[in-house]
């Protein structure tokens, strides 16, 4: 993440929790739960607010969290009654740890060239039949909107960057309109991936 992306996140934590945090996601969920043994652990990457991984240990998984933002990790801390890290994607060093990995609008202040490379650590730190969930505005290239770098994906170059030795494959990708208010018009890619055969 960019240090101008980190600071309007430290900037505006507050702000953006509160926009986030009742949004309704169980379409999302209901996708990437049924993948995951109940009781499973599950990694909320880059965790915002930390309105995810709270619904999934309100449902009884097992969850860790991390956000690169100190004030988001702390508001995530605080709902989820529980520590949250704060570090960056190419900080995590987990090996074999969870069975699922949740990236909600996370990846994509991830600058692209740098994306197989994360792929790779995620890859590492899910175990054998764990899957992962990511999500990107749809589109193509990197952009700098609202004082945030974004990478965005379609499903064809999303697809070309896992094939750079990551370890992982889509096992499903589906496109979705964004759910807060207002902004129904921005289109996101979203998929399912989980680990290579053989891998």
């Amino acid at each position: 993440m960019s240090d101008f992306t980190l600071e309007y996140y430290s900037r505006n934590a507050v702000s953006f929790a509160e926009a986030t945090f009742a949004v309704d996601m169980q379409p999302l969920y209901d996708v990437f739960l049924p993948a995951i043994s109940k009781g499973g652990k599950i990694l909320d990457a880059g965790c915002g607010s930390g309105r995810d991984a709270l619904a999934f240990k309100n449902l009884g998984y097992r969850v860790e969290a991390f956000d690169a933002c100190a004030e988001l990790a702390n508001i995530a801390s605080f709902h989820l009654e529980q520590p949250v890290g704060c570090f960056s994607f190419d900080e995590l060093r987990d090996i074999n740890t969870y069975d699922a990995i949740w990236c909600c609008a996370s990846l994509l202040h991830v600058p692209m060239a740098e994306l197989p490379a994360v792929f790779q650590r995620l890859h590492k730190a899910l175990k054998p039949q764990g899957v992962i969930y990511i999500s990107f505005k749809y589109g193509e290239g990197e952009r700098t909107t609202d004082g945030r770098a974004f990478t965005d994906l379609t499903e064809q170059s999303l697809n070309t960057l896992l094939a750079q030795n990551t370890g992982l494959k889509a096992c499903k990708t589906w496109q979705t309109g964004d759910q807060r208010p207002g902004r129904e018009h921005e289109r996101w890619l979203n998929a399912l991936l989980e680990r290579v055969s053989g891998e």
